[in-house]
């Protein structure tokens, strides 16, 4: 299921779906074999390699969490979005709060693969905004 987010001026949208990782991939992500100092490329490699994942997808890894070092990933799969990296410090602001708090009683996820599916933003700066 996809879930949508719109912004409070209903100009900007983003389509996100939430997957479970594999527990293997948890588990290298804990131990420190797969992390977020890594060369994105050599990162890349191991999760295309031992863990079956799309190198374009691992590549794309915009952040860990929660506290950047967890076991969740935000993955961005969209194809050519405008102006998307003037939002990405707010979405992965919101993705290490979420990851952080968890949907239940304040406990932190793990082992969940966030892919931003597709983002719609709009033209003018103004509308795009933090406030938005």
């Amino acid at each position: 299921i996809t879930a949508l987010s719109k912004s409070p001026n209903k100009h900007n949208r983003l389509y996100v779906i939430a997957a479970p990782l594999s527990e293997e991939v948890s588990k290298d992500i804990e131990s420190g074999k797969i992390g977020p100092r890594d060369d994105f490329k050599a990162r890349a490699r191991i999760l295309a390699d031992e863990h079956g994942w799309d190198v374009t997808d691992a590549r794309k890894i915009w952040c860990f969490g929660p506290d950047t070092n967890g076991a969740n990933l935000l993955v961005d799969q969209t194809k050519a979005v405008q102006y998307l990296n003037e939002i990405k410090d707010s979405v992965v602001s919101g993705f290490q709060w979420a990851t952080k708090e968890g949907p239940v009683a304040e406990e932190p996820m793990r082992s969940v693969r966030f892919n931003i599916m597709d983002v719609t933003l709009h033209a003018d700066a103004i509308h795009r905004g933090g406030g938005q």
